[in-house]
């Protein structure tokens, strides 16, 4: 077991035992998806920031169990409803959802986790969390809907990728690190400086991801390499490869996105290694692990901080 997950193992544990308990739901199917994508297990990332942070301020109730699980069904309907739009077969090593229940079945579900995190929220009782997670909910839709909209489109640019995965990925990251500031009490400064770590951190995780898809393990993965090509997605390797290689080479990486197809996969793979985008992306990963742990330097120093920053240096040299 990494570090930073054995200094709050016993919160963890209690953190999974409350997600299944708060599964249940007087409609077969809706326990049965439920708990398929749960069960699937993952990093469950999201849920630990928060126990991380919680502790790391100090933090001695147990509402921080409540709000892990929060995030964490915010975090399992997202990707219900990922895996329907993007047509995906297989998450985690396992048919996803939809794959084995049917697209609808998927998404109703999806919403069933988003409406349960919310009577858990009123149940917390606190305003400032309910308006964090209500807004960070809100932009995560728009990070999803502006990814559906840069689909098959080369012209998109570094910027406009990096405010994608901000809204798609970095902002549940955000919110867990910043509501569980909320929760602990802590200062305005003490907000902002968690709540940068938590955007530094998942910013650099799914360029991670991105790097991932283009030389990563599928068994490993969970997932086939080559995905975000096969769905079109100009992620921030192709990009730069389009930006700095030759103008047969962008050519050829323009027309893969524009297809959404894996053709000429292992060509493809061989000129973004060539032309550098697979390094430029895991050097921009670097630099937002380094802020990320800058973010944090401010925190008491205490096992839970240093858990916070060895999580980030495990966000930047995992192989899934």
């Amino acid at each position: 077991m990494q570090s930073f997950y054995k200094v709050v193992q016993e919160d963890f544990a209690e953190v999974n035992t409350l997600i299944v308990n708060q599964l249940h739901s007087d409609v077969g199917l809706v326990e049965n998806i439920g708990h398929y994508i749960v069960d699937a297990g993952g990093k469950r990332l999201r849920p630990l920031l928060v126990l991380l942070t919680a502790r790391a301020l100090g933090y001695n109730g147990n509402q921080h169990l409540s709000l892990s699980a929060i995030i964490e069904f915010i975090h399992t309907a997202t990707l219900l409803h990922d895996d329907v739009v993007d047509v995906s077969a297989l998450r985690r090593g396992r048919p996803t959802a939809n794959a084995n229940w049917g697209n609808a079945p998927s998404v109703l579900v999806g919403d069933f986790l988003y409406s349960r995190a919310f009577q858990m929220m009123v149940e917390i009782g606190e305003m400032g969390i309910m308006k964090e997670l209500a807004n960070t909910t809100n932009v995560i839709s728009e990070g999803e809907v502006q990814q559906l909209v840069n689909a098959r489109n080369p012209e998109v640019t570094e910027q406009n990728y990096m405010t994608v995965i901000h809204k798609k990925t970095a902002a549940l990251f955000e919110a867990a690190c910043e509501t569980a500031a909320i929760l602990a009490g802590a200062d305005a400064a003490t907000c902002k400086a968690v709540r940068s770590y938590g955007y530094h951190l998942g910013v650099a995780f799914q360029l991670v991801d991105d790097v991932l898809d283009y030389q990563g393990d599928a068994e490993e993965l969970g997932k086939n390499v080559g995905d975000d090509l096969a769905e079109g997605k100009p992620t921030l390797p192709l990009i730069y490869t389009i930006n700095n290689g030759s103008a047969e080479e962008a050519e050829l990486v323009k027309q893969a996105i524009i297809n959404s197809s894996l053709d000429k996969l292992q060509q493809i793979v061989d000129i973004v290694q060539r032309r550098g985008g697979l390094e430029y992306t895991q050097q921009c990963a670097q630099d937002h692990i380094n802020r990320a742990k800058q973010a944090i330097a401010l925190l008491p120093e205490t096992e839970f901080r240093s858990a916070m920053e060895d999580l980030a240096d495990f966000a930047i040299k995992r192989n899934h």
